[in-house]
């Protein structure tokens, strides 16, 4: 392939010089997974990283990048540190890193304004790497191929100098995955710096240089495919896989008396990676995208607005007409009436939160690199559920009174209650997001839905009134949003007016054990519900920032894919 950059001539030199020099990553732990890298990837050519499963290719691609500072030793793009380069560069992943519920030109439209590309570059990407047929198909109705394809457009809208890919033959056919080879030898040819890990064999034939880890992450063998078969002596790369785990790696010694090789002296600076949008108008595109998701996920959809219209009808079962009546008042009734719509409000946040982050988090990795703000994010995402959450939370309450399940009451009362709803609602979200931004995929999330509402039931002091709980129940109880809500939804009820006016002899002492849980203003239980929401968002944000690291703040340890 070394043809290829001859016949390019001056246009292999654009592309960026990646190099290490002696280059460890030691994770949490204390654990050693690079040992003494030391790589150059020349500019106009294919690079690839294989060797054995947990080798580390993946953590020697995110540091050559410089999403991982290394523990030991130099990383550098163009003879300067990653960060301070900029050198506009794209990183494919092995997930999909567009939204596969939108169509492939409207997805790379939204991710070329986040970019600050235009329209004019998504129709050249969707050329040069011929989806152009495919455009207006949806992501997931694409084939693998198409979908890897699809994700290096992505990286392409921006020119980059630099481009690495993790595995991007995995999972497609030898003929699909040849193809995509001849892609990315295109792009080399273009002068773009291709660097990729593989476990393909017939991958590494068409690459320029190698590197081969040993299973303890040293450097086992680096060179041209040639040379690496030339040293074992094999026929085949499969035969280098096995030499190469079977042989011990050439290291360096643990303790080197002199520093590292220094990085190659750095070009004049070049233009770094165009501007994307500011804060309000991200906010305004990734809300615009959030609806078109939600839109065009129907089955999302019919749950988000069936999930209400079926507690609705669980509630008019459940509980019988005039329980709220001032002359023949049901005190227990009541207080499950108000603690369910407190439960149904945060359920439905947190419900709709669960999911928002997990399934697309591939993809916020990848647009936190370019320009995305984690605020705007955030907000977008509270922007586009919230009034879904509030139209829910109305129906409940307008179906409730209308089968006479609440109180006859005036619109101060019914504003209460709706905002309390709200609140509650928020905070469900707020906490559904904090999750979703903590765990790796739908699946976790599902599971914590039934650990996070559990708690909720047993200290929101509905059926063990708070001052009835043990010490340590009603600190628990303190944390729980579903406590606060219900309490300001009785106080806005009226429930100690109604339980010592009330024919039913059960409302005092049952007054009594609730203590003074319905004494306060509604306004100040809101206050506490508008605390929880901003640290559970805050919180969201935090974990997003530490999950989702950008160039100027790489990753130095964790437990990421090797």
């Amino acid at each position: 392939m070394s043809a290829r950059v001859t016949e390019t001539g001056q246009k292999a030199a654009e592309g960026a010089r990646i190099h290490a020099a002696g280059a460890g990553l030691r994770l949490r732990g204390g654990r050693d997974v690079l040992r003494g890298v030391t790589l150059e990837a020349p500019p106009g050519r294919i690079t690839a990283i294989a060797g054995g499963s947990g080798a580390g290719k993946t953590l020697l691609l995110e540091t050559l990048a410089g999403l991982r500072r290394p523990s030991s030793g130099l990383v550098g793009h163009d003879g300067a540190d990653p960060a301070e380069a900029a050198v506009p560069f794209g990183f494919v992943p092995q997930e999909d890193i567009l939204h596969r519920g939108l169509g492939l030109r409207q997805s790379l439209r939204y991710a070329a304004r986040l970019r600050g590309a235009d329209g004019e570059d998504v129709d050249r990407v969707l050329r040069e790497l011929g989806l152009w047929g495919c455009a207006g198909q949806s992501v997931g109705s694409l084939s693998g191929g198409e979908r890897k394809r699809a994700g290096i457009a992505v990286e392409l809208l921006t020119r980059p100098r630099a481009l690495f890919l993790d595995e991007p033959t995995s999972g497609l056919d030898p003929a699909t995955g040849a193809r995509l080879m001849d892609l990315l030898g295109r792009l080399a040819a273009s002068g773009v710096t291709v660097v990729l890990t593989t476990h393909s064999p017939a991958d590494l034939a068409r690459c320029d240089r190698l590197l081969f880890l040993a299973p303890d992450g040293s450097p086992a063998r680096e060179g041209t495919p040639g040379e690496v078969l030339g040293h074992y002596g094999a026929a085949d790369f499969t035969e280098v896989y096995t030499a190469v785990a079977e042989a011990p790696a050439i290291r360096p010694a643990p303790e080197p008396a002199d520093p590292p090789a220094p990085l190659p002296a750095r070009p004049a600076r070049r233009p770094g990676p165009r501007p994307g949008p500011g804060a309000l108008a991200q906010w305004l595109l990734l809300t615009r995208r959030g609806g078109e998701l939600l839109r065009r996920d129907r089955l999302s959809a019919a749950i988000m607005v069936g999930s209400p219209l079926m507690i609705v009808a669980m509630f008019a079962l459940l509980f019988r007409p005039g329980v709220f009546d001032p002359a023949r008042p049901v005190p227990s009734s009541t207080a499950m009436v108000l603690f369910w719509i407190a439960f149904g409000a945060f359920f439905f946040g947190l419900a709709y939160g669960l999911l928002q982050i997990c399934a697309e988090l591939a993809v916020v990795r990848r647009e936190r690199l370019t320009a995305l703000r984690l605020g705007p994010y955030l907000a977008a995402k509270v922007t586009l559920l919230l009034p879904v959450l509030a139209i829910a939370d109305a129906l409940l309450l307008v179906v409730l009174r209308a089968g006479d399940r609440l109180p006859d009451a005036g619109a101060g009362v019914y504003g209460s209650l709706f905002a309390t709803s709200a609140l509650a609602s928020a905070a469900g979200l707020a906490l559904g997001l904090l999750v979703s931004a903590a765990v790796s995929d739908p699946g976790q999330a599902a599971l914590a839905l039934p650990l996070l509402c559990f708690p909720q039931v047993l200290f929101s002091g509905a059926f063990v009134p708070v001052p009835l709980m043990a010490a340590a129940g009603q600190w628990i109880g303190a944390a729980m949003t579903n406590r606060w809500a219900f309490e300001a939804l009785g106080s806005a009820a009226g429930l100690e007016e109604l339980w010592t006016h009330g024919a039913s002899p059960l409302g005092p002492p049952l007054l009594a054990s609730y203590g003074d849980s319905f004494a306060h203003a509604p306004w100040s239980r809101w206050l506490i519900l508008a605390g929880f929401t901003v640290l559970f968002l805050s919180a969201a944000g935090w974990m997003l920032h530490r999950r989702c690291p950008t160039r100027s703040r790489p990753l130095t340890g964790g437990t990421g894919r090797r």
